[in-house]
Order: structure tokens, then sequence, then C-alpha cells
């Protein structure tokens, strides 16, 4: 297969922040550092270089693909998902001629950010078959989670009798829908929702604990329910005992992160979020955080004040780790952590991207300090990127319809 090579431009860059009115006055506070999770120095202190990075085309043939992910279950099998509704399943580099999961009957998909835009299985899912998936619902758009299971004998088709809605959360505008699903290490599915759309967080959802809107929220699937909902509330949620304070939410003031990770190493997590028109950002949380943080949106844009534009209270917020102007794009895809094999010297490199320029960066921890290394670009269009149950890493791209593997030289 043809590679795309992508080298590493010859600079990096040392994060420490930006005043809040963009004036370049007093730094804003340093990221906080991970605990024991930096990537092995290289003797003398450095990290190790970097390599080139390419692209390998698995296949194309989709139709505005959205996400890619294993199933953890070493199956080898990868899923697509597609913003129309459906799920398709790639082995070998051959897409299965039947979906495994179809559901355009229940998804709206007429705006841009609409549509199938989130899968998780359950740690569980070798043994259990459970799955669930995030989407904005047919007949009026609302921001969707629901379960559903493997059919009988089948592990390639998904029954779709099985869906039970979990929650169903009114948005009256078609974008920032968020759409990112994902399993912490302590077993919580984790969902990302956006501000509800409109520009400039016309809701004021980001620094309301009463709206689920501009949060990522954090459930437990496999207790009891609580009473009133469809799935149970950790205990130690942040705001689980707040009068007034949806008990779901673990992080806010997020306007659409609609790519998160966590690391599968170390359990931190990564969350790239949308910004409005200045700045895109990355923010950081480590393992063993107690959830809670305020990221700010729509107070600040990334590392500058919004609302106001100038002279900001930034009190309690957490800044992040990392952001870029629109001179290097318009759109934050988030990545992933690298912890495969096939590529040692790119492992702890957690990539990004942007959506509209293909600007791309490594962010990888030296001890308190995160080391920023602007990569050549990647390709335009990367809607999602994705990691097999090896921890191999995977680009999906919108328009034009590919699934393409990243390697590294």
């Amino acid at each position: 297969m043809r590679a795309l090579s992508i080298g590493i431009l010859p600079f990096v860059i040392w994060v420490v922040g930006v005043a809040c009115d963009g004036t370049g006055g007093a730094p804003a506070p340093s990221p906080t550092p991970p605990p024991a999770a930096t990537p092995t120095p290289a003797p003398g202190g450095e990290l190790p270089a970097l390599p080139s990075i390419a692209f390998e085309r698995v296949v194309g043939g989709f139709e505005r693909p959205t996400f890619v992910t294993g199933a953890g279950d070493g199956s080898g099998r990868l899923f697509v998902l597609e913003k129309r509704g459906t799920i398709r399943i790639v082995l070998n580099g051959q897409v299965a001629p039947q979906p495994f999961l179809d559901i355009r009957s229940r998804v709206t998909s007429s705006g841009n950010e609409q549509g199938l835009l989130g899968l998780a299985f359950h740690p569980g899912f070798a043994a259990n078959g459970r799955f669930f998936v995030y989407y904005t619902a047919a007949n009026g758009g609302a921001n969707t989670l629901a379960e559903f299971r493997v059919a009988p004998g089948d592990p390639d088709r998904a029954d779709p009798a099985s869906g039970r809605v979990l929650f169903a959360i009114e948005d009256q505008y078609s974008n920032h829908n968020g759409g990112m699903l994902a399993f912490g290490p302590d077993g919580y599915l984790y969902i990302a929702l956006g501000d509800g759309g409109g520009a400039g967080d016309p809701l004021r959802a980001g620094q309301d604990l009463a709206n689920p809107l501009g949060s990522i929220l954090r459930i437990d699937v496999d207790s009891p329910p609580a009473a009133g909902r469809a799935y149970a509330i950790p205990p130690d949620n942040p705001f689980a005992a707040r009068d007034g304070a949806r008990p779901e939410i673990w992080a806010y003031g997020l306007r659409n992160p609609w790519r998160f990770s966590f690391d599968r190493e170390t359990g931190d997590l990564w969350i790239a979020d949308v910004g409005q028109n200045a700045r895109e950002e990355v923010n950081f949380q480590p393992a063993g955080a107690p959830g809670g943080q305020n990221y700010g949106w729509s107070i600040m844009e990334g590392s500058i004040c919004y609302r106001p534009a100038q002279g900001c209270d930034r009190s309690g917020l957490t800044l992040p780790v990392f952001d870029y102007t629109h001179d290097d794009g318009c759109s934050v895809t988030g990545g992933y952590v690298y912890r495969g094999q096939a590529f040692p010297a790119l492992r702890g490199a957690y990539l990004v991207a942007d959506y509209c320029t293909g600007s791309a960066w490594a962010l990888r921890w030296q001890g308190s300090q995160l080391q920023v290394t602007r990569l050549a670009d990647f390709p335009t269009g990367i809607s999602s990127f994705g990691e097999d149950d090896a921890g191999e890493l995977y680009i999906v791209r919108d328009q034009a319809g590919t699934l393409e593997r990243i390697t590294a030289r």
C-alpha cells in the first residue's frame, strides 16, 4: 500500500501559558504534571527523538466516517462508524458486506455535526456482547445515548431490537453535539457533550452545572439504576451530592469536546475541545484526579479571555496544556497516546491534528513540562483517530471516506 510520509518539523515548543487577556502578560499557571506518567527519557534527560509518521490506506468507500475502534475482544476487527447511522466491520483490510449495526431510522444526520458520533464497547464485551452508541436522534435531534447487544449466534451482527435509550438530552441547535464515548480505567462510561450549539454559548451551558451540556459525564452502567434514570451515578462523582447540579457531570466548561481519550497505560485523560473563532485547545487530566474540573468555556476560549474579551476571572479554572490559533487550523481532532508495539520511538506521544489544515503535534511529558513537537502536516479532513485492540493507531477521513493506519519510521 502506498504510504504518505509525514516528517517532523525541526522545532519544539515548551508550553508555559499566556495571559488571559491575550496580551502576553503574566503567564498562566503551569499545567498539572502527570503522576509517574512520563515516557522514559533518553540518557542525559532528553526524550527519545520522534520518528517520521506515515499513513497507509487500509480501505475506503465509507460514507462520512466519524469514528473507528477495536472491540477489545481480541478478534482483530475494527468498527467504523458512518455519520448516517451505520457501523461497518473491517477485518484484514476487507469491509464486511453487512453492517454490524444499522440505525439510520433512529438517527438524524442532516446537520453537518449530527449523526452517529460515538461508540464504546463494554469492558466485558467478549462475554456479554454489550456496547453503547451516541447519536443525534431523528425527530428532534436530541443527544442520545443507547445500549445495544450482539445478536445471538452471530458476533458480526448487533440486534437492533436490543436497543435501549439511556438518555436523550434535548438540543435546540444542530451543532456542538460532542459525541465521544469511552470506558475509563475505573470501569465507568464517560460521555462528551458539547454546549448545545449556536455561536458563543447562547445557552450559557458551559458554566451551568444544572445543564449536562458542555460537560463530560460519568455514569455507571453496571449497577442498579438510580431513581428516575436508566443508569447509576458513581458515588464519587464530584457533584453527586450538590443540590441543583447534575450528578452525572465529571468535568465542565467545555465547548465541543469532540474527541477525548484515556492513555491505556497510565489512565490519564486527554480532552481536545473545539474552539470558537480564535483558539483550539487540548486539556489534560491526570489519572486519579477527583473530577470537577472547570475547563473555562465560555469565560475563556483556550488560553485567552472570551467573556469578557479582556480581564476575565480565571480563578478556579483548569487551563489547557496546549492550544493553537486559527492561523494553524479551525477545528481540533483529538487523538491518542501511542501505546502500540510496532513503533517504540512513538510510545508515550499524544498525537493531535486539525481537521481543516492537517496541522499536527505530538505532546509528551518530560517531568513537569509538556514537550510539544510540531509535526509536518497530516492529511486533512481527519474526523477521528482510533485505536485497535493492540494500541495501534488509525484515522478516518470525513469526505475522503477512508480508513488509514498510522505508521512510523
